[in-house]
């Protein structure tokens, strides 16, 4: 009798006991200049120092690179975040930890996102600044073009920004330190049980 072939799927408890961990997108959000990308990268290398298979994706680099046919209307914000959100699924069913550092205006296109994703897996970060902070920070002079009438659609300015209501994780961002925030971020991974107890050792 011929033997059966094993299964060439891959289950997700498999990826898990390769990995250490589970899968998780934490979609951080925030106006410009609230401290996303910082915040992102951070804890991008924490969580690689604790050995987690980790990526972040950066809003700006998707955008000159999968998403550069796309301008800055509502739709194309749409369609921008839709792009990120496919991408970011697919690493975390890949099993790793993906940081997406993206403004993400509008709370229906993050919705969409989070649609995607299983509970717990999807962890969505609020960089919470106010705008006048953002305005003084300006790191790129984005703000000041804005306000002189050079960029079209900008958020916060011309174009909407609707803050999350129900973030997991909600992050201070003109008051608190980038280790306050990454800490945050940890204790919801540990507390999904994403990340093991013994990778993290904040508390």
């Amino acid at each position: 009798m011929t033997p059966l072939a094993p299964s060439l799927s891959i289950r997700d408890e498999e990826r898990r006991q390769r990995a250490g961990h589970g899968g998780a997108v934490v979609w951080i959000t925030g106006l410009s200049g609230a401290g996303k990308t910082t915040l992102a990268d951070a804890l991008q290398r924490t969580l690689f120092d604790l050995g987690c298979q980790v990526f972040a994706l950066d809003g700006d680099k998707v955008r000159n690179g999968l998403c550069a046919d796309l301008g800055f209307s509502l739709p194309e914000r749409a369609e921008n975040i839709r792009r990120i959100g496919e991408v970011a699924h697919l690493f975390c069913q890949a099993g790793q930890i993906v940081i997406v550092s993206a403004i993400s205006p509008m709370r229906a296109d993050r919705a969409r996102v989070r649609a995607l994703v299983p509970a717990p897996q999807f962890i969505e970060v609020y960089c919470r600044c106010p705008l006048a902070v953002c305005e003084a920070r300006d790191p790129k002079g984005l703000y000041r073009r804005a306000r002189a009438g050079q960029l079209a659609e900008f958020t916060g300015i011309s174009s909407p920004y609707e803050a999350p209501e129900a973030a997991e994780v909600v992050v201070d961002s003109a008051a608190a330190s980038v280790d306050d925030g990454v800490g945050k971020v940890l204790a919801r991974l540990r507390q999904m049980k994403i990340i093991k107890a013994a990778q993290y050792q904040g508390e």
